[in-house]
């Protein structure tokens, strides 16, 4: 039975991923369908960890760690579409392309992050991403993610 356009809490979050705090940047998922896409959402609050240092006097969430919050959402939903044992399987971040950032994230912001698949073979799967402050693109990029067993 296909799932589709289900919302995922942070119970499950914290049961399909290995990030804790301060590195899980998923509060919650929306409209989840399965093997297509899901959409990650990050409340940006003004006691995140990074703000203190990046930058003093005008709080901006790093790149890098939308990028992160992003991927995260792909991995969310490869490890929900796999049925993915998360004690004998990670899902690792494998590449981005195309990065382009179009205005900054700060403190009370809200994250919507539509992640798209646009490939899957076996457990390699690649997606296109975007990250929007209400209807303002953040950024977008294409990305990949693969599941690997663990010993």
């Amino acid at each position: 039975m296909t799932e589709s356009g289900t919302s995922i809490g942070i119970q499950e979050i914290l049961e399909r991923l290995p990030h804790r705090y301060p590195f899980l940047l998923l509060d919650r998922a929306e409209d989840y369908r399965e093997g297509e896409s899901i959409v990650g959402i990050k409340n940006v609050t003004a006691n995140e960890p990074f703000f203190p240092g990046h930058f003093p006097g005008n709080p901006v969430m790093p790149g890098v760690l939308i990028i992160e919050a992003v991927a995260q959402a792909g991995a969310l939903l490869m490890s929900k579409t796999l049925d993915a044992d998360v004690s004998k399987t990670a899902i690792y971040f494998m590449g981005v392309d195309k990065v382009r950032f179009r205005r900054p994230v700060k403190p009370g912001d809200v994250l919507r992050m539509p992640v798209r698949v646009t490939h899957i073979r076996g457990e390699l799967f690649k997606f296109s991403g975007q990250a929007f402050i209400g209807d303002h693109r953040v950024t977008e990029f294409d990305f990949s993610a693969k599941g690997v067993g663990v010993l």
